[in-house]
């Protein structure tokens, strides 16, 4: 459904008393069907209330009360023009009827124009949306909200410059607009200007220095920069104004584990789970820090806590699989890492993994169609070319492992590490001439990475062949 105006203290309201005593006979007027008298403006809050707990049933009685009781009153007929488009989704009819409240009715609510922007939003039609929503911002007293709808309407068609603009008019109304500020923070972010982020929080912060949530989102775009330690200090000023603000204690978790400072972020971690309810996410990342730590058991008890809580969460099977093979478990880490694929299948980090436990165990054939499978996900790093090819070697298949960097070479032509590579295959191959080419290519490509040469296949330090085209190239 979508968001409507409502009233902007219904949350307190809908808690009172006298108004739970209304409600309470409303709904004994529908259940008995005795004719009750409500005031137009309880019927409103009656609606809002329907409308906001889901119970379609008796908003589409309540909207009936109030067209009955109030045939004049826009209201009603906005409403029901919201049920229709957004319970209903009969977006046609609901246009009808709020092209005849603002006939009979001009200029007459900024929810009128509110609701025709969202459900032009939903057929995306953009301009019409925007042009709903402008209207709307005019006769608002809740501006910042409707600038919230402007800015999403622009994220949601990658506008990003325009969600900023308007997210930033959300935030000047209402300065602890916690929404905005998180929409603005990934604007800018998706805009790669994480620097202009970081100006903007610091010039608010230095108009409202207590606002957690201005410290927290300068956090954030401190971690996008890689610039960890200062966004630990901006969590640490968010924790002291809020020292419950769970997402901060996670977010600085993160941080310390960029920094692999793993015991305090286990710590840290620790702390989010004491401010809010058992999170999957968190349990993870724990579980991260341990076997980073090489505490596998304690990283396997948190891996198994994240799946309890989350039973598809792909990253956790396969950090069991990645522990059990760090502890020479093979047969069972193959186990936890088909399950990691079975949920999310095109994960090309999850095929690499299998292909490297399937060579452990000797299985060549499935080794290799992980390995293939890797590829054909399109995974993005040459580093799999490389360890592809260094399984068919070892497993005695050196014409196939050069087929394979051969393509590998396609693909990353300017990377030398394929061609220092392929030289010593080659040579392994007894291809002296090939081996000499795809030197001499490696070499103007990266010179001073020629030692790799060497670490990958030591005995061609006393190649007198490959030694001299070294010399050869530096002089």
């Amino acid at each position: 459904m979508g968001l409507s105006m409502g009233n902007a203290n219904n949350e307190e309201f809908f808690d009172d008393e006298e108004f739970g005593k209304i409600l309470a006979e409303f709904e004994k007027m529908i259940s008995s069907g005795l004719p009750v008298f409500f005031d137009s403006a309880d019927v409103e809050d009656i609606i809002q209330h329907y409308f906001d707990s889901e119970k379609w049933d008796h908003v589409v009685k309540a909207i009936e009360y109030g067209e009955n009781h109030y045939p004049y009153n826009a209201y009603f007929k906005i409403k029901r023009a919201q049920f229709k488009a957004f319970y209903n989704a009969d977006t046609q009819a609901a246009l009808k009827i709020l092209n005849e409240v603002e006939f009979e009715n001009g200029e007459c609510s900024d929810e009128l124009y509110t609701t025709r922007g969202q459900i032009y939003a939903n057929m995306g039609l953009i301009e019409q949306a925007a042009e709903n929503y402008k209207k709307a911002v005019k006769l608002s007293d809740q501006k910042d909200l409707i600038y919230n709808f402007l800015g999403t309407l622009y994220m949601n068609q990658t506008e990003v410059d325009n969600a900023i603009y308007y997210f930033k008019k959300s935030i000047k109304y209402n300065p602890d607009n916690y929404f905005a500020m998180a929409e603005l923070s990934l604007a800018y972010d998706l805009n790669g200007k994480t620097d202009e982020a970081i100006a903007y929080f610091m010039e608010y912060i230095d108009v409202f220095p207590y606002n957690k949530a201005a410290w927290f989102h300068l956090g954030v775009c401190y971690s996008k920069n890689g610039l960890h330690e200062l966004a630990i200090d901006a969590y640490d000023y968010a924790l002291a104004i809020d020292d419950h603000f769970a997402s901060a204690y996670f977010n600085k978790g993160n941080a310390l584990s960029q920094l692999e400072k793993y015991e305090e972020a286990i710590e840290v971690y620790k702390e989010t789970l004491s401010k809010e309810n058992p999170d999957a996410n968190t349990f993870y990342y724990i579980g991260e820090c341990y076997e980073n730590l090489e505490r596998f058991e304690e990283a396997l008890v948190n891996y198994n806590k994240c799946i309890k809580l989350d039973p598809l969460y792909g990253d956790a099977w396969l950090g069991i699989g990645v522990v059990l093979d760090a502890q020479n478990r093979l047969t069972e880490s193959i186990h936890y890492i088909k399950k990691a694929i079975d949920i999310n299948p095109s994960d090309a980090e999850y095929w690499y993994v299998m292909a490297e436990v399937q060579e452990k165990l000797g299985f060549i054939e499935e080794s290799k169609d992980a390995y293939q499978k890797v590829i054909d996900l399109g995974y993005t790093d040459f580093d799999v070319w490389l360890d592809y090819s260094d399984m068919l070697l070892e497993s005695g298949n050196s014409e196939e492992a050069i087929e394979v960097l051969s393509e590998g070479i396609k693909n990353f032509p300017t990377i030398a590490d394929m061609y220092y590579r392929m030289s010593a295959v080659l040579v392994a191959s007894y291809k002296k001439n090939d081996a000499i080419e795809y030197l001499q290519k490696a070499l103007q490509l990266d010179f001073d990475a020629h030692q790799q040469l060497f670490d990958y296949a030591p005995s061609l330090l006393e190649n007198n062949t490959i030694l001299e085209a070294i010399k050869n190239f530096k002089s």
